[in-house]
């Protein structure tokens, strides 16, 4: 079959774009996880609740888990904007 071209259909190009921005972004994640835990000290931030007795330890990073959504929203906000 001589000149017979495989043509993906029309979108797939979007959606390769995609794939490659959620791994920057994963990348970008990883590198502030590893390298950024020695300058933000995320999950012991103020108003994080410890509780600690003899044989029980309880944290919860409320603060944590906020100050992270309201980032998380900033930047899918951004991204997703047209």
């Amino acid at each position: 079959m001589k000149g017979v071209m495989c043509m993906l259909p029309d979108g797939t190009d979007s959606f390769g774009k995609t794939i490659m921005l959620i791994g920057l972004v994963l990348v970008v994640i990883g590198a502030v996880w590893h390298f950024g835990a020695k300058f933000i000290n995320l999950g012991r931030l103020p108003g994080d609740i410890h509780i600690q007795k003899e044989n029980f330890s309880f944290h919860f990073p409320i603060v944590t888990s906020i100050v992270l959504s309201i980032v998380l929203t900033i930047i899918l906000n951004l991204f997703t904007r047209r």
